[in-house]
């Protein structure tokens, strides 16, 4: 009797330590490869910024294309993607400006999360009505729709549906799919963890 507890005590703490290790693994694995980028930035549409040479794809989001009217008939049209992309711009070209990210999408963008000071950029735009969301941002899109803000005030195509009755290439909105690469997986890994 005493050995099986003191097996169970032994095995108990093997897998406490393990998973200890595991989460600093996975902790030291996802600071290292995220880079930082400072700004101001130039928006080039309302998910996209240029750093210089560098593309910058604000990941979890989807903002009207530049050339995007929203608005149907019984209403009055408005530029939205001209209006998305001016709301990113409002926050790009602060001095306090940064992005940090570590993949990149098909077109080689850096897939990157924004703040200006203490504000994500990327939830912001979301909140604003100025762009859908694509996972992290629900909250904000749920409210942004309950107040009837930007995209939200009447009819429009989300961007996904506009390009593709242009006959547009697929654009990447920056989620990550489950099982696609190693980035996958230790996000999977630390979903696991209680404390993430």
């Amino acid at each position: 009797m005493v050995t099986r507890i003191t097996k169970t005590l032994k095995d108990g703490l093997f897998l406490g330590a393990f998973l200890v290790l595991a989460s600093l693994i996975v902790a030291k694995i996802d600071l290292s490869n995220d880079t930082r980028i400072d700004g101001p930035f130039y928006a080039i549409d309302g998910d996209t910024l240029a750093a210089g040479a560098e593309r910058l794809r604000l990941i979890g989001i989807d903002a009207p294309e530049a050339d995007q009217s929203c608005g149907g008939e019984a209403t009055k049209g408005w530029a939205c993607g001209d209006t998305a992309r001016e709301a990113l711009s409002k926050f790009a070209s602060s001095q306090q400006a940064y992005c940090s990210g570590s993949s990149r999408d098909r077109y080689s963008r850096v897939l990157v999360r924004c703040r200006a000071g203490e504000t994500d950029i990327n939830a912001e735009l979301v909140r604003q009505g100025m762009a859908v969301a694509y996972g992290d941002y629900v909250g904000e899109e749920t409210a942004a729709r309950n107040e009837n803000k930007g995209i939200w005030s009447g009819p429009f195509e989300t961007p996904k549906a506009w390009r593709a009755a242009k006959g547009a290439a697929p654009e990447d909105d920056g989620a990550v799919e489950a099982g696609n690469g190693p980035e996958s997986i230790f996000n999977r890994l630390k979903g696991l963890l209680p404390w993430s």
